[in-house]
């Protein structure tokens, strides 16, 4: 199967990397993803989709699915949510959302979130990229690259027992970072309210 349509080379493309503690995190964030979806979509007629990737049963990899619960109840006529605590996007089922995304949508914008792993000096930041990214990659599973921009978010320190860490990181930070990003891509939405309705 072909998804070339959500996906994009990161290698050269800009990305933004902000804490997510940083006072001007949400405006920061928005603004570039804003700027990025002005240079896919110049005629506002591709459909914005937010992909959240990730499990609700493992604490680390939930901020995917928690991004899309909040923004969800941010804004609950938004239907171009895919990914939340009640119905996950996870290794098992992505091919068979990323097939129902593309009988559903001509062309669609799509912005990946999901969770990963990092130095211990990266863990809270947030990264912004021009580009798809590679979900599971950080517990070694081959799953397709998704989206056109991507936000990672880095809950807990990487290199070792992958699984373990993620099981083990504390749900109130991955709480308060899937706020900050639902926060990020609710004020894009709502720029954007030809995509949104």
């Amino acid at each position: 199967m072909n998804f070339n349509f959500l996906t994009s080379d990161t290698t050269t493309k800009t990305k933004i990397k902000l804490h997510m503690d940083n006072p001007f995190f949400v405006r920061e964030c928005a603004s570039f993803l804003n700027k990025k979806i002005a240079e896919l979509d110049c005629d506002c007629h591709r459909p914005l989709i937010t992909f959240c990737i990730g499990t609700d049963r493992s604490t680390g990899d939930s901020l995917g699915p928690l991004v899309g619960w909040l923004l969800q109840k941010k804004q609950p006529y938004n239907s171009f949510i895919y990914g939340t605590i009640d119905k996950p996007v996870h290794a098992i089922n992505i091919l068979e959302t990323l097939n129902e995304i593309k009988m559903c949508f001509n062309n669609p914008l799509i912005i990946a979130v999901d969770a990963c792993l990092g130095k211990l000096d990266s863990v809270g930041y947030v990264s912004i990229t021009h580009g798809s990214l590679k979900p599971g990659a950080a517990v070694n599973k081959n799953l397709p690259a998704v989206g056109d921009l991507s936000i990672s978010g880095i809950v807990n320190v990487g290199g070792f027992m992958e699984y373990f860490v993620l099981q083990n990181t504390r749900l109130s930070f991955v709480m308060q970072m899937a706020d900050r990003i639902a926060q990020v891509i609710a004020e894009v939405y709502n720029k954007n309210l030809l995509y949104a309705k």
